[in-house]
């Protein structure tokens, strides 16, 4: 059974840093592309960022680039959501989801997605 678990949400203050994690477990996703949504109170769920199965590229949305960085560790099934700079529009539930399709170009899509976990809350107080 396949299982994303998110980790290292919290309180910050604006301008602090975070740095969210996520482990898959029940398969390897080694050749698989993982991404991160988020969704606030209120809003729709919105892509953040994605990487390729080699970690050789990733994509961000205009809100965070600059800010966020991905990283993924094959070895470890894991994927880290470095967050600097942070703002109180950042705060949101963040999902950690992969592409069950090995090769495929991360997309912004939630629909290329097949596995999700159950999310970790981020609040930036201003």
């Amino acid at each position: 059974q396949v299982q994303l678990v998110e980790s290292g949400g919290g309180l910050v203050q604006a301008g602090g840093s975070l740095r969210l994690s996520c482990v898959a477990s029940g398969r390897t996703f080694s050749r698989s592309a993982m991404a991160w949504f988020r969704q606030a109170p209120g809003k729709e769920r919105e892509f953040v960022t994605a990487i390729t199965w080699s970690g050789g590229a990733t994509t961000y949305a205009d809100s965070v680039k600059g800010r966020f960085t991905l990283s993924r560790d094959n070895a470890k099934n894991t994927v880290y959501l470095q967050m600097n700079s942070l703002k109180s529009e950042d705060t949101a539930v963040y999902y950690c989801a992969v592409d069950s399709s090995p090769w495929r170009a991360p997309g912004r899509s939630e629909r290329q997605y097949d596995y999700w976990g159950q999310g970790t809350q981020v609040t930036v107080s201003s």
